[in-house]
């Protein structure tokens, strides 16, 4: 039963998207997932180094003048304008991604709350009277644990 389940999700997102091939993604998710690998990196954080010596360094030469200052001011401005972007979209595709894979864990599972699945979309209110329930189960299994350990 659950391999039909898997195929048929399968098959629902290859219908509603015929004509997109496996793996593709939209410009921009593919852009942002290879700048976000590419600026995590040691060479970027070395190439930033650079670029703020050579800057640091060509002080004496431009007299320190406010020309100066504003190049690695709005520079790093723009930079840091852009990366808010760029950082969000890899969050919230990794969130979704941590999601899913959640969802298909509680589905899998005999045992588990389907009722648990796409909580993520629940109101503050909700998901406080869903953690308060699951602080009770906690707390009562430790209780349960203490018991188990007095000696009888």
């Amino acid at each position: 039963m659950k391999t039909s389940f898997r195929t048929s999700r399968i098959e629902a997102v290859s219908a509603a998207n015929p004509t997109r091939k496996q793996g593709q993604g939209d410009a921009f998710g593919k852009f942002s997932a290879g700048a976000s690998s590419w600026l995590g990196s040691k060479w970027a954080f070395l190439g930033a180094i650079v670029v703020i010596a050579v800057w640091a360094a060509t002080g004496p030469v431009f007299h320190y003048s406010d020309t100066w200052q504003l190049v690695i001011n709005t520079g790093t401005t723009i930079i840091t304008f852009l990366m808010v972007f760029i950082i969000q979209n890899t969050q919230n595709r990794d969130a979704r991604a941590i999601n899913l894979k959640l969802d298909e864990l509680i589905h899998s599972i005999d045992a588990a709350g389907n009722q648990m699945l796409d909580i993520e979309k629940l109101s503050d209110e909700e998901l406080d009277v869903l953690q308060a329930k699951y602080q009770k189960l906690r707390a009562d299994c430790v209780e349960d644990e203490d018991e188990d350990k007095k000696p009888a």
